[in-house]
């Protein structure tokens, strides 16, 4: 994998650049759309090429370990012609999965043992097996075993947790140094920044996945329970330390203001469920602000469901109908309001693409901040 730093916002720390894989090349700051299960739901591949455009998607570890399961997706020949998306895959090591099912799991210096959701079964997961699944899995960027705590967790056990995640690191990189890719094209190792909200913690943590020199870094922990104002302050603060010549991945992050503002602190990478879940839901974001269209204001209202909207459902469909979809439990509703917002997150860091190259990034998302927070 490379990266090409390519333009920097001149008021803030906003990037332009270009990651280059064997599966494609990625403009950034970009948004990955999340296909947990080797699918971003109720959305067509060709739709998410074509309409959506995006440029890399998501898959998760946990998931796809316990199904298909990694016998078919190595008789496929990895996820990428099992389910038929050409460009990169990212996939995240299963870790925050692990750890959100807290009744199931225990965590030993070894790894994570954890039960699966869907039979109850016991399974390993260790710094080395999850680079092997990921190997199999075949995704063009893969992520280190860490442990995500709550973003609430008291000083001890955040550095603890973090001190873990860094011994678990090392066992990962090993692992992933002395293997090789299975499927003829490249893969690169991502780890992770811990230590909660605590400033110290962050610090030492930047410092040492900094000091690992991989292709890449990510930022993990964050919008998981702690205020927004502690989010954007553990971002800025780490970006001060990641290197500046590597794309910068923040995880699990947000809204479209989220996205915004952690832009203008130097992220270059972004994935939510947000998107799909909150569309499968009403709730469509747009570059005017945000729309309930549960709401009975949208019962008789011919308009477009976005004229500013940059996808076919935006303009196909309306909002009275696109309402009565949502209120008749119809399907096709959630498709339509995960296409209209998996589109529109890929218009907006588009659009703060554009604008930092053209200099003008920081007076831009202001303005846009204060619109994609308004409830219409």
């Amino acid at each position: 994998m490379k990266f090409e730093l390519q333009h920097t916002d001149p008021k803030s720390s906003a990037r332009a650049g270009k990651i280059t894989t064997d599966h494609g090349e990625i403009e950034t700051p970009i948004f990955m759309p999340v296909g947990t299960v080797g699918s971003v739901k109720g959305v067509h591949f060709r739709d998410l090429h074509e309409d959506v455009q995006a440029q890399i998607i998501l898959g998760n570890t946990y998931h796809l370990y316990l199904r298909p399961g990694l016998d078919v997706l190595r008789a496929a020949g990895g996820l990428h012609k099992f389910n038929g998306w050409n460009k990169p895959i990212l996939t995240d090591s299963g870790g925050y999965q692990v750890f959100s099912l807290s009744d199931n799991r225990k965590l030993t210096e070894e790894g994570a043992v954890f039960r699966s959701h869907l039979d109850g079964s016991k399974h390993l997961f260790t710094p080395e097996n999850v680079v092997d699944i990921q190997r199999t899995i075949g995704a063009d960027i893969i992520m280190a075993l860490d442990e995500c705590p709550p973003g609430d967790s008291d000083y001890k056990y955040a550095k603890q947790s973090m001190e873990l995640t860094h011994r678990w690191l090392k066992r990962g990189i090993d692992r992933f140094d002395s293997t090789e890719p299975y499927y003829g094209h490249s893969q690169t190792f991502f780890p992770i920044v811990q230590g909660a909200g605590h400033r110290d913690l962050r610090t030492q943590s930047a410092e040492f996945i900094a000091e690992q020199n991989r292709e890449g870094n990510a930022i993990g922990g964050l919008a998981v329970g702690e205020p927004t104002e502690v989010m954007y302050e553990m971002v800025e603060l780490v970006n001060g330390i990641l290197p500046k010549d590597k794309p910068r991945y923040l995880m699990g992050v947000g809204t479209p203001a989220n996205l915004l503002e952690n832009i203008a602190l130097g992220v270059d990478m972004f994935d939510c469920v947000m998107p799909t879940r909150n569309g499968r839901n009403g709730m469509l974001f747009t570059s005017e602000g945000i729309l309930n269209m549960r709401n009975e204001k949208w019962k008789d209202d011919f308009s477009p469901v976005d004229p500013n909207g940059t996808s076919f459902v935006d303009h196909h469909y309306t909002k009275a109908y696109l309402r009565h979809l949502y209120v008749s439990k119809e399907m096709l509703a959630a498709q339509i309001g995960s296409m209209h917002n998996l589109t529109f997150y890929l218009w907006l860091v588009k659009e703060a693409r554009k604008h930092i190259i053209a200099g003008d990034f920081a007076s831009w998302k202001e303005i846009m901040v204060k619109k994609v927070t308004t409830r219409l």
